[in-house]
């Protein structure tokens, strides 16, 4: 109830998603043409010094996340969204989210567009961002202090595994690192419906994982690394059923038991001081060869 409030506080009514689009594109300052747009990404200067350390540690490693989902193949070019609550901005979340026009394998910490909970952008940038991404990511970053970092995605086998009305299996181990934490949440159309908010807060309650019906995959964490960790795991879980679902007979799914197991076991991945000390330093490493260059 206490959210319900806050909500209706912030946005009064569904009409209130045309003003904040509208409010949104007038902080944006538009360029000339789509030449200058395509300059401003290579010559936006960067904002390291000019925001505190925290935030640009934060902003780091988010352009990392959207340049390591893209290394994966996870990307749909600018339409899904990763986010992080900024460090250093009082009781009110405020967030990093990414902007249109900038391709997740571009994205630099100096890309991330920084907005309050009234969709406010809080610094001038030429870019615009999607009011889709804000619905989605103020609910979970307004209702889950813990959930520092949210990634959402519409990757081909997430998509596949959300419209099958059994929803994740546990026909792997992938599967069952994550199929006792998952959430459900029907769709209701393109997320640009602010009511749709309180809803997202009740179905994802206090899991790690959701899958979005007919829409795609989420999952949050403590920080980027461990919320990155948790969208591998469910991506290759998805994958994983749907390769398995083409054989002629049915899969073998593992019983509850079994997968309350494997969730137990696996948990440490996922807790920030550990889990972000198995595989990220090696995916910092990975990304500096293959596409360095997200951090300026």
């Amino acid at each position: 109830m206490e959210i319900a409030h806050r909500l209706n506080a912030i946005f009064l009514r569904k009409a209130d998603t045309i003003e904040w689009i509208k409010v949104s594109a007038s902080n944006q300052k538009a360029p000339s043409s789509v030449n200058d747009l395509s300059k401003s990404v290579l010559d936006l200067p960067s904002l390291q010094g000019k925001v505190s350390d925290e935030e640009w540690s934060v902003r780091c490693d988010l352009a990392a996340t959207y340049r390591l989902c893209a290394l994966y193949g996870w990307d749909d070019m600018v339409f899904t969204h990763i986010s992080a609550r900024c460090p250093d901005e009082g009781e009110e979340p405020v967030f990093l989210i990414n902007p249109y026009g900038i391709f997740f394998e571009e994205m630099t910490a100096s890309h991330l567009l920084k907005v309050d909970m009234n969709g406010k952008l809080l610094h001038e940038s030429p870019f615009s961002s999607n009011p889709a991404g804000f619905t989605i990511h103020s609910a979970i970053h307004m209702a889950r202090h813990d959930a520092l970092c949210v990634v959402h995605l519409h990757s081909p086998y997430g998509v596949a595994v959300s419209a099958q009305q059994g929803g994740l299996k546990r026909y792997s181990q992938f599967a069952m690192m994550c199929h006792d934490d998952i959430a459900y949440h029907d769709y209701e159309g393109i997320a640009t419906d602010l009511d749709e908010r309180e809803r997202l807060i009740r179905d994802m309650g206090n899991h790690g994982f959701m899958i979005l019906r007919n829409h795609g995959t989420l999952t949050v964490g403590g920080n980027c690394a461990t919320a990155f960790m948790r969208m591998y795991f469910l991506e290759q879980a998805c994958r994983a059923q749907i390769l398995a679902q083409s054989d002629t007979k049915p899969p073998l799914e593992e019983p509850q038991e079994m997968g309350a197991k494997v969730l137990g076991q696996g948990a440490p991945a996922f807790i920030p001081g550990i889990g972000d000390k198995l595989a990220w330093p090696g995916l910092m490493r990975k990304l500096n060869r293959e596409n360095p260059g997200f951090d300026c």
